[in-house]
């Protein structure tokens, strides 16, 4: 019971919830101490009316209020049930447990663990978001107690002088609002529809057992307040008659013809009240069903308190951690804003270093520059003193009346007044009059920028990759790309893989284990050497700075084609090949060769192969037809028969013409395929990786017929004629139009299944071309 009574507790007023409030946060309080809360709030220039939000005392939760102010707030009516029916029990126990009512109450604060399920049950907002233990509410009750304890102490004192029992019984008893006499008697029932209280002779005289009085409802005493708190929240003046089960709430019928529940399924208060009720009315259940929901209850309760012990634990470790972190990013902003005096002291100290040499170089200047103006200063006074000397004496002389002495002296002076007349230009120094400082132009408007422009470093822009300007061979690649930040950019690094198909790139950057990395590049390109020929590859690149690094978007880059020439060893004696290997040419005359297991050798078997194997990659040549119409083109097994055409077995391919018919032919199945007579130049792709060998008229772009080969073993270029002359061109990118003209698989099988079985008339007919 203690317990209960500790959950039954308002946290402001420390006694049992009157008229409790059931907040949003789900916790309650009492409506007197509600409206003291904002009365405490209230000043000259702030009245109660304009106070449209506080804090919930326990969670510290803001609650919003609408225009009816606390009146707009839901009452906690089932908590309130219980509370009436605990004090009916604490008065009529036999163990009453009135006495420990008044004891002090627990040093902890008390949350609303309980009410927060019980709010549960009676249409409330579900389980309390704090827990009773540990809850950070500690302080906002202290808060609550230390407002509010005026009131707390006003309330002890009055009711010092009574005992237990007397003080249990003012608080509970409800007054007849009908009586005259003064003090009223005590009342016995409630009519809701009245909204007043009788007591049992008034109840007789207002209520008398007929219609309209039989339907109004009779409900066991309750405070004034409570009646008040049975009005629609939405339609003020409207009674709540019926119960909404979709948003668990009581309505009017207002709510329920016009308002936001029409659509939403509803029951009558009484259905209602005798459904959450069952449980706990030994009148109307059996013992057993009475014990079962008593335990079920209880479980649940056990069940729901265990849940929100746990969740409090989280709490409280989430708490730690947050503030774990706060303490984090103080360390880290102290240790930042340190690190940033540091830098801008630094770089003061450098401009006062600066000026200083410079303020010196300006002074050395100025010594230089007076001590040569004061150098040419005594130059011309000494000029002058002299020139001052001789015009003195000449003045005398010519004023010297005596013809002797004139005679005498004025010959010298004539020539001395000559020589220097003369010698103007030698006597007069040459004076520099240059004040200005031009070698000490100062233009500070670059490192004026850049300092305006200081702050963190961040990392660089994604680079771009120029595929235009990318370029290949048959095993390098070069890279091109450009940056937006070149200057902040320390270094690039360079990834590659082989393309696998894969569309998902950013799936194969992570999920790849052979990228291949270059770090270190300081130049905005770079040449990869080693690959794969007729290869393709994906290339990334990284913009690195000691901010961080982005990645450019994936590029798409392939090497060249494996160059070949003609292989002599391997040609037939009756051809001829050019000194390059590049040219093969029917000879009717034999020639001397000699025999290697290597060379073609037989009837009509004039070919040559080329000399490389390719077992992988992806490879395009074409071959010059010339004016033969006897040839052909393929590609074969090294263990391929050499005294046979190329085609009459399981290990080769080719691509022929006779005369006017063009077929493929493979294992001495051939079929005819469609092919202009204008042919000049065969494009073949051999596609290892894929298992497919192509034929194309390079001139039109035109595919001619694709081999689907699931290839075991290396295979070789084959090349027969048996007229004119062929040039291969080998070491070629794989043009564009082979790209998009790679027929379905499907239809490449189809066809192969079409082959003939039987050897065609025009292979009977080929015998004879030799």
């Amino acid at each position: 019971m203690e317990t209960l009574e500790s959950e039954l507790t308002c946290p402001i007023c420390l006694e049992l919830f009157e008229d409790p409030l059931l907040l949003p946060c789900a916790h309650s309080l009492c409506f007197n101490c509600a409206h003291r809360i904002l009365v405490s709030h209230c000043s000259t220039s702030k009245p109660l009316e304009s106070i449209s939000a506080f804090q919930c005392p326990t969670c510290r939760y803001v609650i919003t209020l609408n225009h009816r102010g606390l009146e707009g707030l839901k009452r906690n009516v089932t908590l309130q049930n219980i509370i009436d029916r605990f004090q009916k029990a604490s008065l009529s126990g036999p163990n009453s447990p009135t006495e420990s009512r008044r004891l002090p109450p627990p040093q902890r604060p008390y949350t609303a663990t309980i009410s927060g399920t019980i709010g549960t049950l009676g249409g409330g907002s579900g389980t309390s978001g704090s827990s009773a233990r540990g809850s950070p509410a500690t302080s906002s009750h202290s808060h609550s107690l230390a407002n509010h304890s005026n009131h707390s102490n006003h309330t002890n004192h009055n009711n010092a002088n009574h005992s237990p029992a007397v003080i249990a019984k003012m608080d509970y008893r409800i007054s007849c609002q009908f009586c005259e006499q003064d003090p009223p008697r005590e009342a016995v029932k409630t009519c809701v529809t009245c909204e007043v209280s009788y007591c049992d002779r008034c109840l007789r005289a207002t209520h008398p057992n007929k219609k309209p009085f039989t339907s109004h409802r009779l409900v066991e005493p309750v405070p004034d307040t409570h009646i008040r708190g049975l009005t629609c929240m939405e339609h003020e003046n409207e009674k709540v008659n019926m119960y909404c089960m979709v948003d668990d709430q009581l309505i009017c019928a207002l709510c329920k013809l016009v308002g936001r529940h029409r659509e939403h399924q509803v029951c009558s208060l009484t259905e209602r009240f005798d459904k959450l009720k069952a449980y706990q009315s030994p009148g109307r259940v059996s013992e057993a069903v009475l014990e079962a929901s008593k335990t079920s209850a209880a479980q649940t309760l056990e069940n729901n308190l265990t849940n929100l012990v746990k969740r409090n634990s989280e709490l409280e470790n989430q708490m730690a951690k947050l503030i774990q972190i706060c303490q984090q990013v103080e360390v880290n902003t102290a240790m930042h804003e340190a690190k940033l005096v540091e830098e801008c002291d630094e770089l003061v100290e450098i401009i006062r270093q600066r000026k200083q040499v410079i303020a010196v170089k300006i002074k050395e200047s100025k010594v230089m520059k007076l001590r040569k103006l004061a150098q040419q200063i005594a130059n011309c006074r000494q000029c002058l003193e002299r020139s001052s000397a001789l015009i003195t004496q000449a003045e005398q002389s010519l004023k010297e009346n005596d013809h002797a002495r004139f005679l005498q002296t004025a010959r010298n002076v004539a020539e001395r007044v000559a020589m220097a007349t003369a010698s103007s230009q030698v006597l007069i120094p040459d004076v520099n009059l240059n004040e200005a400082f031009d070698n000490f132009a100062l233009d500070f408007s670059r490192e004026k920028k850049i300092l305006e422009g200081l702050d963190y470093l961040t990392a660089p822009n994604p680079p771009s990759i120029r595929e235009e300007l990318c370029t290949a061979s048959h095993d390098t690649i070069t890279v091109h790309w450009t940056s937006e930040d070149e200057f902040s950019v320390t270094s690039y690094e360079l990834q590659y893989t082989i393309y696998t198909g894969q569309t998902n790139f950013i799936s194969l950057y992570n999920s790849a284990d052979s990228w291949m990395i270059v770090p270190n590049i300081k130049q905005n390109h770079y040449t990869v050497h080693g690959l794969q020929s007729g290869t393709r590859y994906i290339f990334f690149v990284k913009a690195i700075n000691q901010a961080g690094s982005r990645n450019s978007e994936p590029a798409r880059l392939k090497t060249n084609s494996q160059p070949f020439k003609l292989d002599p060893k391997t040609a037939h004696k009756k051809l001829r090949l050019s000194n390059d290997c590049l040219t093969m040419e029917k000879d009717e005359s034999s020639l001397k060769k000699s025999h290697t297991p290597e060379r073609f050798s037989g009837t009509g078997s004039y070919g040559a192969a080329g000399n490389v194997f390719i077992d992988s990659g992806c490879h395009y040549w074409e071959v010059l037809l010339g004016a033969s119409t006897w040839y052909a083109i393929g590609v074969a097994y090294k263990s391929a028969p050499k005294n046979e055409w190329s085609g009459k077995n399981s290990s080769s391919w080719v691509f022929s013409r006779c005369n006017n018919n063009f077929m493929v032919r493979h294992d001495g199945k051939e079929m005819l395929v469609e092919a202009s007579l204008q042919l000049r130049r065969l494009g073949v792709l051999l596609d290892y990786d894929n298992n497919s060998l192509s034929f194309y008229d390079a001139m039109s772009s035109q595919h001619i017929h694709t081999f689907e080969i699931s290839f075991l073993l290396p295979v070789v270029p084959t090349f027969m004629i048996w007229n004119k002359s062929v040039m291969i061109l080998s070491g070629l990118p794989v043009p564009d139009f082979v790209e998009g003209n790679s027929l379905d698989h499907q239809e490449q099988q189809q066809q192969q299944m079409g082959l003939c079985r039987q050897e065609s008339p025009y292979l009977t007919g080929m015998k004879n071309c030799h």
